[in-house]
């Protein structure tokens, strides 16, 4: 009970102190992740953000390539864009293909409904406006109580949990992180539509460090650079 208290307490103090809002991005110009697979370099993440007056547009690049004796048997390639106004989102666009697949999001905010309009390869009709795109540079995921596939538009129900705090290395520096859990709220989905990922976070620049999952092997996104 204790544990959960405490829990609880630290989850309100990181919502209080980062506000969640996309203006704390506003003097970053691009975030570098890389992507490993049972420790081996497979891609890159990459986002770009372009601000103009209350505008900011953030550029989202993922490339992923899996081999299997020289075989290639998973591949990604995605482009997206996420834009806010006055820290709201207004739309988001992105096209990927996986595997010679193509999938697809166009949102849009319908101001006089609020709600949020999605066509998607997964999904399509309104949605909260409190749901948040799933992509690793915005920290207000973990404090979402549901995300927006940036892949399919599909809607997943999370459960945020703090873990502890701890100190990570990543390319030679040192961080103070607080890890978290983020994990799908209905227990009876199939195990490949679960969302079950430990993430690291810095507080003081909002940053999350690293992305851990474990789905035919295990995967870890990583912060290489930021500017």
């Amino acid at each position: 009970m204790k544990k959960i208290f405490i829990n609880i307490i630290l989850f309100l103090l990181l919502s209080s102190n980062l506000n969640a809002h996309v203006s704390h991005y506003k003097d970053f110009k691009k975030i570098e992740m890389e992507i490993f697979r049972n420790n081996e370099l497979i891609g890159y993440n990459y986002y770009f953000f372009t601000k103009k007056n209350n505008e900011i547009q953030v550029t989202n690049q993922i490339k992923i390539t899996v081999k299997l004796l020289g075989t290639i048997i998973f591949d990604v390639e995605g482009y997206g864009e996420e834009k806010y106004i006055d820290d709201k989102l207004i739309s988001f666009n992105s096209k990927t293909k996986q595997n010679k697949k193509q999938k697809f999001v166009n949102l849009s905010l319908n101001e006089e409904k609020n709600r949020f309009i999605i066509k998607g390869s997964s999904f399509s009709g309104e949605a909260n406006i409190k749901n948040v795109v799933g992509n690793w540079w915005n920290h207000k995921i973990l404090q979402a109580e549901s995300q927006i596939s940036p892949v399919s538009g599909s809607i997943k129900k999370q459960v945020v949990t703090f873990v502890t705090k701890e100190k990570i290395e990543l390319y030679g520096k040192s961080y103070e992180a607080e890890r978290f859990t983020l994990k799908s709220k209905n227990l009876d989905l199939p195990d490949d539509k679960k969302l079950n990922f430990d993430i690291w976070l810095e507080k003081n620049t909002g940053l999350i460090l690293k992305v851990k999952y474990s789905r035919m092997g295990d995967w870890e996104y990583r912060l290489k650079s930021f500017e």
